[in-house]
C-alpha cells in the first residue's frame, strides 16, 4: 500500500484525490496529434469476429445475421471515364477538407518572406550576371 502511495507522490500531478485510506490518481485524456492510429483498423478487423462469437454465446440465429453480398466478376477498377473523374474530383475534395489552411496573419508573413527571398535572389543573380559581363567585356572587349 505504502509503495502505491509513494509511486503516486512521485508522479506529482496534483490530480491526486485520498478517499479511504487509498490514493486515486486521475489521469487526463491523450491530446489528439492529428494521426490515425493504425490499431484503429486492427480493431476495426477484430470487432466483426467478436461480434459473430458474442451472438453465438447468447444464441442468436444464423437469420438474424446479415446476408453477404456476392462478388462481382470485377477484378479491376472500373473503366467508366466519368465514374474515374467523378472519383477523383471526390478524393480531391476529401483531401482538401484534411488541410489546415493558414489564417490572415500567418499568409501576409508567409508572402513577405516569399517576396524578401526572391528579392534577394533577384539582386544575387542580376550582379553576378552583371559581374561577368563586365569581366567578359574586359578579357575579349
Amino acid at each position: 500500500m505504502s509503495d502505491e502511495r509513494d509511486s503516486a507522490d512521485a508522479a506529482g500531478d496534483g490530480d491526486e484525490d485520498t478517499t479511504g485510506g487509498q490514493t486515486v490518481v486521475v489521469s487526463r485524456p491523450q491530446r489528439p496529434t492529428g494521426k490515425r492510429s493504425r490499431q484503429r483498423g486492427a480493431t476495426a478487423l477484430a470487432e466483426p469476429e467478436e461480434a459473430e462469437s458474442s451472438a453465438e454465446e447468447l444464441g442468436v440465429e444464423e437469420t438474424s445475421k446479415k446476408a453477404k453480398k456476392p462478388k462481382t466478376a470485377k477484378a479491376g477498377p472500373s473503366r467508366d471515364p466519368i465514374l474515374f473523374v467523378w472519383n477523383y474530383l471526390k478524393q480531391v475534395v476529401a483531401e482538401l477538407r484534411k488541410v489546415i489552411w493558414p489564417n490572415r496573419k500567418q499568409m501576409v508573413s508567409y508572402t513577405t518572406v516569399v517576396l524578401l527571398f526572391l528579392a534577394f535572389m533577384v539582386a544575387l543573380i542580376g550582379g553576378v550576371d552583371l559581374g561577368l559581363a563586365k569581366l567578359v567585356l574586359w578579357v575579349f572587349g
